[in-house]
Parts: C-alpha cells; sequence; structure tokens
C-alpha cells in the first residue's frame, strides 16, 4: 500500500477527553453511520473512527480478494490502527461483524481493551444442531444469488428489513452506504462473514463485555445474546434495547447512547 493504512481506511480521532473510544462499523455502513452517536460521546473522549476495507468510502482498488478470506486480516488492520495511533487502552464499540473483529482483537491483545461493547453481534449466522443462528444454508444461498443477479433490487429489500424500525430516514442512510459498496466486494464480504464461526474462540475472551440486542433483529435471534453470555471468557452482560432492528445507531440513536453511556459508565 502507497498510501498509509490510516489514509486508506480514513481514520479520525476526534472528542476532547483522555480515555479512548473505539467505535468500528458493521458490514453495509461506514463510520458516517455513527454520526448521531457522536455528539454524546467527543466531549468525554478522544472517539477512534475509521472505516472497514471493505466500506464503500474506502478506494476498492485496495480490498484485496486474496488477503480478506477471514476476520483475520480485519483484525490486523484494526490492531495496525490502534499500534499506529498510540492507543495505550480504549473501551471498544463494534457493530455486527466488528463486533467479532474486536472480540478476535482482544483475545490477541488483550492489553489493549478495558471492555467491548458488542452491538448486534452474533458469533455465527448459521443454524447448527445445538445452536440457532437464525439462518439456514438454503436461505444464504438464496442471499448470494439475489445479490449477484441484481443487486440494486436487493439493497432494495434488504435496507428496510435490517433496520427494522419504521424510521425511512435510516433506510435511507443505509442504502446510501450500500449502494455505495461495489457489488463484488459486497458479496465477497457477506460470504466471510456469514461462513465465519467465532464459537470455538468465544471462551478465550476475557475482556468484560457488554452485549447488546434488540428485541427484535433480522439477522441476529434474541437467543444470540444469552448464547455470548454464556460462552464468553470473562464477565459479561446483557442490555436488551426496547427497538427493533439491525442498526440502532441509525434508527434509534438516543436510545442506544443511554446503552452505551450505561455500559461506558
Amino acid at each position: 500500500m502507497g498510501h498509509t493504512l490510516l489514509d486508506v481506511l480514513n481514520v479520525r480521532v476526534i472528542g476532547s477527553g483522555d480515555k479512548y473510544l473505539v467505535l468500528a462499523h458493521g458490514f453495509g455502513t461506514d463510520q458516517s453511520a455513527w454520526q448521531r452517536i457522536l455528539p454524546y460521546f467527543t466531549p468525554h473522549y478522544k472517539v477512534v473512527l475509521y472505516d472497514l476495507v471493505c466500506a464503500g468510502s474506502v478506494n476498492p482498488d485496495y480490498f484485496d480478494f486474496g488477503r480478506y478470506t477471514s476476520l483475520d486480516a480485519y483484525v490486523d488492520d484494526f490492531l495496525y490502527i490502534l499500534d499506529a495511533l498510540k492507543v495505550p487502552k480504549c473501551a471498544y464499540v463494534g457493530h455486527s461483524v466488528s463486533a467479532m473483529i474486536g472480540l478476535l482483537a482482544a483475545i490477541r491483545r488483550r492489553d489493549l481493551f478495558t471492555k467491548l461493547i458488542l452491538v448486534g453481534a452474533s458469533p455465527r449466522f448459521l443454524n447448527d444442531k445445538d445452536y440457532h443462528g437464525g439462518f439456514e444454508e438454503g436461505e444464504i444461498e438464496k442471499v448470494f444469488s439475489a445479490m449477484e443477479a441484481n443487486y440494486a433490487a436487493w439493497v432494495n429489500g434488504f435496507a428496510p428489513l435490517a433496520v427494522g424500525a419504521d424510521v425511512p430516514a435510516a433506510v435511507r442512510e443505509f442504502s446510501r452506504t450500500l449502494f455505495n459498496m461495489r457489488p463484488d466486494i459486497s458479496l465477497f464480504v457477506c460470504r466471510t462473514v456469514f461462513n465465519s464461526d467465532l464459537r470455538g474462540v468465544l471462551g478465550m475472551v476475557k475482556v468484560p463485555c457488554y452485549i447488546v440486542q434488540t428485541a427484535k433483529d433480522v439477522s441476529v435471534p434474541t437467543s444470540v445474546a444469552p448464547y455470548l453470555k454464556s460462552q464468553l471468557g470473562g464477565k459479561s452482560t446483557v442490555i436488551m434495547l426496547n427497538t427493533e432492528g439491525h442498526l440502532p445507531h441509525l434508527s434509534a440513536p438516543a436510545i442506544l447512547a443511554q446503552a452505551l453511556r450505561r455500559a461506558l459508565s
């Protein structure tokens, strides 16, 4: 990479506190997803924001299909950012796939994290014998086929389902960032996420975790939160939000901010 990774991934540090807080976005969004959450935290924290390499806000030439075949490469990027910024310790908020990236980072470098706040997190999206991830393999293949056949039609169907709540502005915003992604990258990342299975490593996470889940999420059944709590290796707390959808930072920012404050206090 000719440019530094900090430039490529649009890394920003804003806010005026002493402590560091990382806000890491999930699939289909970019760091702009946090814009309604930021004002609650910039007076009290140095907030670190960045874009995953798959985000539409990143030059797609930097997406290496050979490298980003598992979540580990995303963890490498994230830990590189923390080291480059000389962050001694941080609290970490990860949405969706970034919740899993945070867990993997905390297994590798426990010293860097005071706590992990996992929003809409799932260690495995596919159902298994004794595990309800929410999706059967056939359903997932249909999603991939739909994305491949007509990406625009897929986005227009998926965005309102994912947002869940009746918040048209949030649907527009999520649609915008999904459309910003190059369709082949979007499909590739979707496959990577749906093929991931982190259940076997959850016990290695010793950092305190807060599991934030909405009352109804098309991507993550409510049974996943207690599952995570029972499997994580450190102290963990479940916070259920009285709202719907996979993207509460877009659809119910005040409710999510309150939950994050509670977790951070």
